[in-house]
């Protein structure tokens, strides 16, 4: 990922010092001024400093300087430089494309800080809040259990550790829900990959919700190759999907999950009978602490399943979407074959 990110800056940066370049010929060609052409160089600067990070800026500063010497000076086409003029504008240039450099370096640093200070503020608030829920389930369920231990059938006692287990698994999937969003916002989200059947996965993952089980319907068109995955992020991406489905779905609907194989990617369609979401609603339900105001039938949390699924399936190369019909829900995960 990282390598990724490298070639879009340098594809970026790259683009926008051919752009400055192409644009100072006109105006060198219609002005015939060289303060313009160093205006428009610089300006090409500073959008790379903040969109890039100093070091490319760096770089396409030398490139514009000698570009510069060599286009827009006299003579023309030569690394020469006659004019003093010429020479200190040009070592102006320099000067004013490192300093806006760092300023732009220190402004997105401070920048980070500020989100990851807003991050950790909305984690707090997310913590205090929704794991309030599952361990009061599990204290009362414990507590009366251990109070009224030889008052009570062993009907009553297997239900009251039942209640205390979901509560429990609850409270886990809402901890590794925000861990994984942690590591995400840190970039420090590490994919182990090897060949998985995404059945197998989908049926464990199914297997989890218990009673719930009983209201996804899995179907299966035609024969599909394996994938390469991380089996515990793609279960909990699946997982996420599943529970988020089924809490926006109405009581004792089934949610319909259709897995098909199309060119290059293996395609898993989860629909619920919900309420259909508008057009912002589609794209902002994969943002990290987003909650819909939607009728559900449990608590909806803060709004990081769908975040820290959209993460998961994107570090696998994959994408997830909500596709628009004409009633319910409709996600779509698409992960890449295995190679």
């Amino acid at each position: 990922m990282t390598m990724y990110w490298f070639q879009n800056r340098y594809l970026f940066s790259f683009f926008i010092f051919a752009a400055a370049i192409v644009v100072s010929q006109g105006v060198d060609l219609w002005l015939g001024s060289t303060i313009a052409v160093l205006l428009i160089l610089q300006l090409s600067i500073v959008i790379i400093a903040f969109q890039c990070n100093s070091r490319m800026a760096y770089i396409v500063a030398i490139l514009e300087a000698l570009s510069f010497n060599f286009f827009f000076t006299t003579p023309r086409h030569s690394l020469q430089m006659f004019h003093l003029d010429d020479s200190i504008n040009l070592v102006v240039f320099l000067v004013v494309a490192f300093t806006t450099s760092q300023l732009a370096e220190r402004y997105r640093r401070q920048q980070d800080e500020l989100k990851q200070a807003q991050l950790r503020n909305q984690i707090l608030l997310s913590v205090s809040h929704d794991l309030r829920t599952p361990l009061a389930g599990i204290i009362g369920n414990l507590t009366t259990l251990k109070e009224y231990l030889f008052l009570l059938s062993d009907k009553e006692k297997y239900q009251l550790l039942d209640s205390a287990t979901i509560e429990s698994h609850r409270l886990h999937q809402y901890i590794e829900n925000l861990l994984q969003a942690t590591k995400l916002q840190h970039g420090a989200m590490v994919v182990r990959k090897s060949q998985e059947s995404l059945i197998n996965i989908l049926n464990n993952v199914i297997d989890r919700f218990d009673i719930s089980s009983e209201l996804i319907v899995v179907t299966v068109e035609g024969a599909i190759d394996s994938v390469s995955v991380s089996r515990s992020l793609i279960e909990q991406a699946f997982f996420n999907v599943l529970d988020n489905a089924l809490r926006y779905s109405p009581k004792g609907s089934f949610v319909e999950v259709v897995v098909r194989q199309e060119t290059g990617f293996v395609v898993v369609d989860i629909h619920n009978d919900g309420q259909s979401p508008n057009a912002g609603e589609s794209e902002l339900m994969f943002k990290l602490f987003y909650s819909g105001d939607k009728t559900k039938n449990a608590d909806s949390g803060s709004g990081l399943g769908l975040a820290v699924a959209k993460g998961v399936i994107t570090a696998h190369e994959g994408f997830i979407e909500c596709i628009e019909v004409k009633k319910g829900c409709l996600i779509r995960i698409c992960l890449p074959l295995g190679s």
